[in-house]
Formats: structure tokens, C-alpha cells, sequence
């Protein structure tokens, strides 16, 4: 598992104050520089580029100040030593607090656009704070003008994004400037939608890749609104989908498997085959044991194997009814083997492991495998194959 946060060693900034986002360069770097916001990442190498800021590692200490002192120097610990050329990093001046925004190298990276929302989800792994976090919204507009245009996938997630109002939509027209050919996904519980305005105002944002995830837990209105602790989310999360798909937006539909929600799995893919049919992505998501998910275990775990016809059915429902469907966050040993073709590397590299007993595993490359957070449950089913 990376971390992605941290404190630096030390730093050498002079009087500047204000939390900065720098993104990483090095002297071979093709990359027109942005004296605000580039830092040259300083390994040893006899290079001085003409950048303000320098970060470097622990090891590189003394010769950078050496090198650099004229410039702000940053010196991080040695477990940011992953870090690349392209990378951007949040750096807290105050505190000398250090953290990853966004990795050249990671398969996927998501932007957290606010901690607010209008959901409390049982099993909810950033759980809302009602705080003014519009700082972060800024900083994602200072950092998507960074970003390599060949950057293959960008999220933006929450909290509910869409609560940020106007910043949404300025974060959305950035990246269909920056990053026109990137595809966008956008996590939301959807409700926002609901107003036909918005939707519409979302669809005529234009970028050609842009995609939200809406979650639905059950067709039961009654159970879906108690996983989300919210009365009335489910008619509005509805009508949010209906808005965004006559506007002509591509929604997904994700579906957390618990014990709140396996046994209404096969009602539910009949809900969608009979409702939404239209939407263009369906995906069963196994749970993630952080945030208020540890707080919620007796209500929530139980051990993949034992609903893994549940998931079954429902995947080769709606495969029938040729809706795309996926299955993410679940080991190949603990799914039946009919839907093994369904099943996504899902979980992002930062946080993702395999267990003991996955060394000797024939599938292992192309198994999900864990999130890191797993070792406080998992199944007793997990075995290797030979």
C-alpha cells in the first residue's frame, strides 16, 4: 500500500504561506514549466532548472540545499520516493503537510471535489463533514491545467460533488478543456438531477467522455433510503438517472453487495431491466471496511461466498437482457465461475493487496484482489488456483 500523505522532513520556503499545489519536473522534462506551480524533483542529478520550488528525499538533503538555496525547498520522507516526473503534489506550508494528488503512473486517479452530503451512508468510506471545503474545488481547477493530455482516466468524487454548485460545473468545462480526450467519471448519489436545469446544464457542459455513477441499492424505495439514511432518496435518485439520460448523459448504475442489500439482488436487475434499461453500465461493488463501514459491521459483513449465488443470478440477468454489467472489488475464487468474465480489477493500486494465500495463485494477474482494509474481515472461502 502507498502513502499518499504525509509530512515533509523539512522545508525551506521563506516567508510563503499558502497551501500550494506543485507538480513534479525533471530536468528531461518536455513540459512548458509553470513557475507557480512546478517543482524539480531532485534525486542527485547536476541539474538547475529554473524552477521556484525543489523537492527532493531525505538522502539528497544536504546537496540540494547546497544546489538550490535560492529556491523553496521541500525535502520529503523516503516512502514519497515513488513519486515521478508529472506527478502533483498538495503541500501545506503550516504544517509541512504533504499530500498525492495525482500519479502519472496510477491506472486510476480521483479528485475529492467536497467532504459534504446529503447521504449518510451505512457503509460510506469518506464519511461527510459539514465543513467550507471550497478550497479544494480551486485547487482542482489550479491542477487539471497540469495534467498530461494523455492522462487515461480522471474521477471526481465526494462527499456528493454536485453540492459544490457553479464549482462543479467550472471543474467539468476545465477538464473538457485540458483533458478533452480523457474520460471522466463522476461519482454522485444522483439526487441533484433530479432538476431538469441541472441536468441539462451538466449535459451542455459537452465533454464527449463524461460519465456519472449512480448508486442504487435496492428496488425496494424503503431499503434503499435506509442503507443511504435519507428519506425520499430513492424516488429523487430516479428521477435524477431519468433527467440524465433524456438529456443523452452515460450513467452507471453501482450496487454495494452487503447483508442489507444481496437478498433484493434479483429484484433489483429485474427493476432495471424493466425501468432502465437504457442506462449503460451496470456494476455489483463488493464493500470497502473503512469509514463508517467499521462503525456498521454487524449490520453489513458477511462473507462473499455465502451470497455468490445472489450475484450470480442477478449478473446473468442482466447479461441476458444485454446490459453491460460488471462485477468490481471481489476476488475470482470467491465468484461463481459462470461470471468470471464480469469481474474488474477494480480496487486502485495505492490500496490494493493480495492475501497469503493468493502467492501460488495461477489467476493471480487477473484477480481484483483486496483492499487494504480487508484484514479486519474476510472470507474464510479464499483458495489459490492451481
Amino acid at each position: 500500500m502507498l502513502r499518499l500523505s504525509g509530512f515533509a522532513a523539512s522545508a525551506s520556503i521563506g516567508d510563503f504561506s499558502q497551501r500550494v499545489a506543485l507538480r513534479l519536473v525533471t530536468a528531461q522534462s518536455d513540459q512548458a514549466l509553470n513557475c507557480g506551480h512546478d517543482a524539480y524533483l531532485f534525486r542527485g542529478e547536476p541539474s538547475n532548472p529554473d524552477c521556484q520550488w525543489v523537492v527532493t528525499f531525505e538522502e539528497h538533503q544536504s546537496e540540494a540545499a547546497r544546489l538550490f538555496s535560492s529556491q523553496r525547498l521541500v525535502v520529503l520522507p523516503d516512502y514519497f520516493d515513488y513519486l515521478s516526473e508529472g506527478d502533483v503534489i498538495r503541500f501545506v506550508p503550516d504544517r509541512k503537510a504533504v499530500r498525492v494528488l495525482f500519479r502519472t503512473a496510477a491506472s486510476a486517479n480521483y479528485f475529492l471535489v467536497t467532504e459534504r452530503c446529503n447521504h449518510l451512508c451505512l457503509m460510506c468510506s469518506q464519511p461527510p463533514k459539514d465543513v467550507d471545503d471550497r478550497w479544494l474545488a480551486r485547487e482542482i481547477l489550479d491542477v487539471l491545467p497540469l495534467l498530461p493530455a494523455t492522462t487515461p482516466f480522471l474521477g471526481i468524487t465526494g462527499g456528493e460533488p454536485t453540492l459544490v454548485g457553479n464549482d462543479f460545473f467550472d471543474i467539468l468545462a476545465a477538464a473538457r478543456d485540458h483533458l478533452p480526450s480523457t474520460p471522466i467519471h463522476i461519482l454522485s448519489n444522483g439526487r441533484t438531477f433530479k432538476d431538469k436545469p441541472f441536468a441539462e446544464r451538466y449535459q451542455a457542459i459537452g465533454h464527449r467522455r463524461l460519465s456519472v455513477g449512480i448508486p442504487i441499492y435496492s428496488a425496494d424505495p424503503e431499503v434503499h433510503d435506509y442503507v443511504v439514511q435519507s428519506k425520499g432518496a430513492f424516488d429523487e435518485t430516479i428521477r435524477g438517472i431519468m433527467n440524465l439520460k433524456s438529456v443523452g448523459a452515460e450513467v452507471e448504475i453501482r450496487v454495494v453487495v452487503h447483508k442489507q442489500t444481496y437478498q433484493g439482488l434479483a429484484d433489483l436487475s429485474d427493476f432495471v431491466f424493466r425501468n432502465l434499461t437504457f442506462v449503460d453500465h451496470v456494476t455489483f461493488m463488493g464493500l470497502e471496511i473503512t469509514g463508517y463501514t467499521r462503525a456498521n459491521m454487524d449490520q453489513l459483513w458477511m462473507d462473499p461466498y455465502d451470497y455468490r449465488s445472489e450475484l450470480r443470478s442477478a449478473v446473468q440477468y442482466l447479461a441476458a437482457a444485454r446490459i453491460n454489467v460488471s462485477v468490481y472489488n471481489h476476488q475470482l475464487c470467491l465468484l461463481d465461475g459462470s461470471i468470471h468474465k464480469y469481474a474488474k480489477r477494480s480496487i486502485s493500486d495505492w490500496k490494493n493487496e493480495y492475501a497469503d494465500e493468493c502467492t501460488s495463485c495461477t489467476r493471480r494477474n487477473e484477480c481484483g484482489g483486496f483492499f487494504s482494509s480487508s484484514n479486519l474481515a474476510r472470507s474464510s472461502h479464499i483458495s489459490a488456483f492451481q
